[in-house]
């Protein structure tokens, strides 16, 4: 029988709607979750975002408050000022803040649960404290696996603007050159350049020595240096006023070259350090990055390394302190209340985000294990985790 044209489109539609609740009743089927995991996920879910716009929104007015002098004052443009600020400001703080996000949307609604006396319901029914918490994790998988995978690769690439507009506009302290610069460029290769602009990619006072069995074997100097931009290849250089001596035992060959092509295995991006650079990077980015300088034996790799492994460490904090935040307030107080829950939510979040700054600047400036720096506030609020959930009544 032939369908007039004119009710396909409602066809249609009751199609898809009845796929899409097949799917999703099958997925909520592979996963085993119930109605009342479906209830959890979608109310920690739901205050998550809930709150994450509220405070952002707070944030971005008191941002603009703070600097709206600064950028006034350095005629900054207005589309610069959202698409390349504001825009990447909004991913940038909120992965930055995720674990207090987190927090306290678990600590706001299971408090909620509690009083209601949802929870003494679930619980009389035969529901363990283990089996409660099984739709809260389901739901910090999922902001955890989010956190990682911005953190990874989507919010370095919006840094690079965020951080170039802040040192230029709002710090006015962005670096474009660098003094008397010494690195290993290769195996028993030493390169120095004693000015280095990044901006206009050259340099000037630049020398090249390289050892054979720790003997000097060649010794090159060039007046100017240029970085070649649009080569096919990386590392490619122009050297000008070039002078070359290759020594030979007791003898020395000298050759002149007014203009010079040469792979020399360094870039700009390996000369000149601007602020916040670790945070402009992807993380294969910066792990060859702290691989190559490593091998050039370069020094003031901190801040690097312990902005590399605070990528991984930062979205088991979801775990961590979702389960402190179930313990905290799935009990039902008199007195207090939410209140309570709320209050010591907050002062623990704000320790755990407190005490990941503090064990950074210990790392970059106290000579701690950049690794250690980045996971011992995951350890030590582990811990905490783990006692309060012994406490919770199972």
């Amino acid at each position: 029988m032939k369908i007039p044209s004119f009710k396909m489109p409602r066809l249609l539609t009751r199609l898809l709607q009845k796929a899409r609740k097949m799917t999703l009743r099958r997925l909520w089927e592979l996963l085993g979750l119930k109605i009342l995991d479906r209830y959890i996920i979608g109310k920690f879910i739901g205050t998550y975002i809930f709150l994450l716009l509220i405070i952002i929104a707070i944030s971005i007015v008191i941002d603009i408050n703070e600097k709206l002098d600064k950028i006034s004052a350095s005629h900054a443009p207005l589309k610069s000022v959202v698409m390349d600020y504001y825009l990447n400001f909004v991913p940038y703080f909120t992965n930055l803040f995720s674990p207090l996000f987190v927090f306290i949307a678990v600590i706001f609604f299971t408090s909620k649960l509690a009083d209601g006396s949802e929870i003494i319901a679930m619980k009389s029914t035969g529901m363990s404290f283990r089996r409660l918490l099984r739709p809260y994790m389901i739901s910090a998988s999922l902001i955890a696996v989010t956190t990682l995978l911005l953190g990874l690769y989507v919010i370095p690439r919006g840094n690079v603007a965020r951080v170039n507009f802040e040192n230029t506009y709002v710090k006015r302290k962005k670096v474009t050159t660098a003094e008397n610069i010494q690195l290993q460029v290769d195996k028993g290769v030493v390169a120095f350049l004693q000015h280095f602009d990044s901006e206009t990619k050259s340099g000037y006072g630049f020398s090249l020595d390289k050892f054979k069995d720790k003997k000097l074997v060649s010794h090159l100097t060039a007046q100017q240096v240029q970085y070649d931009t649009l080569s096919a290849h990386r590392y490619h250089w122009t050297l000008r006023s070039v002078q070359v001596r290759t020594f030979n035992g007791m003898r020395e060959k000298v050759e002149y070259h007014e203009s010079l092509d040469s792979t020399i295995t360094m870039e700009p991006a390996d000369l000149v350090n601007t602020r916040n650079q670790q945070e402009t990077m992807t993380s294969p980015e910066l792990r060859r990055y702290i691989s190559r300088q490593r091998e050039r034996g370069a020094a003031g790799l901190q801040a690097f390394e312990v902005e590399y492994h605070k990528r991984f460490a930062m979205p088991f904090a979801a775990f961590i302190l979702t389960l402190i935040g179930v313990s905290l307030s799935s009990e039902k107080r008199k007195g207090g209340g939410m209140g309570t829950s709320i209050g010591v939510g907050l002062a623990l979040s704000f320790s755990y985000i407190l005490f990941q700054t503090v064990s950074a600047s210990f790392a970059v400036n106290g000579g701690w294990p950049p690794m250690l720096a980045a996971w011992i506030p995951n350890i030590l609020f582990a811990a905490i985790a783990f006692v309060l959930y012994r406490r919770t009544p199972q």
